[in-house]
């Protein structure tokens, strides 16, 4: 029987993985747990062949369908940040794209939701998926808007597509003590964190950033 090597040779070795994560460590990635799994993580399988040489660039790529798969940075910054050091039980992503963020959660949580506007997206997804034999993620095709209230509450909620407001479903879907990081804004952009606590909400400004908008409905 065939066996599928993701190992990768060349610019997809482990080894140009882990000089991505001391790019990372250099930029200010502390979280040991996050580093370790961006090592492991073949992100070259999640870019299109023509594309996987610059897989390990700490750059975003484009995956068609208008989308992107954030750049390295990114992916480790907002995964650092829904973590804050403490394991992850239930994690809602909102913006599957290629799964390569999913495959991220997938590592540090018990339990990974992930919904996608696009079909062909997350039947992309749902392979890549496969191939890594990930077995503790759910999809679905619907709007991130919405979330996924029959799964609520979560202890951490990553948006991976830009808002133009925090979408109050999400914040209800976000159980105390637990993190949303997302990306606010339409010409600038910043990531924000935001807290549930007892008494409400916290907010935290953070750095600027860019990604693809989190659109209505689904396609």
């Amino acid at each position: 029987m065939k066996t599928t090597d993701h190992r990768g040779i060349g610019m997809t070795s482990p080894r140009t993985r882990l000089r991505m994560v001391d790019k990372l460590r250099q930029e200010g990635i502390r979280d040991e747990a996050v580093l370790a799994v961006m090592a492991d993580v073949p992100r070259h399988i999640f870019v299109d062949e023509a594309l996987s040489h610059r897989a390990y660039e700490n750059v975003a790529l484009p995956l068609g369908f208008g989308q992107t798969i954030s750049q390295p940075y990114i992916v480790a910054r907002m995964t650092e940040l829904v973590r804050g050091g403490q394991p992850l039980e239930k994690v809602l992503e909102i913006g599957t794209g290629c799964a390569y963020q999913t495959c991220i959660l997938s590592r540090l949580a018990k339990e990974v939701y992930s919904i996608e506007r696009l079909s062909s997206l997350l039947d992309k997804a749902r392979q890549h998926l496969r191939q890594l034999r990930i077995m503790n993620v759910r999809l679905k095709h619907g709007d991130g808007h919405q979330g996924i209230p029959e799964a609520a509450p979560f202890d951490a909620i990553l948006m991976t597509a830009a808002a133009s407001h925090v979408p109050p479903s999400l914040l209800e879907q976000l159980k105390i003590g637990g993190r949303l990081v997302l990306p606010l804004g339409t010409q600038d952009q910043y990531l924000y964190m935001i807290e549930r606590t007892n008494e409400g909400y916290t907010e935290t400004k953070l750095e600027a950033v860019k990604f693809v908008p989190l659109l209505a409905g689904t396609a």
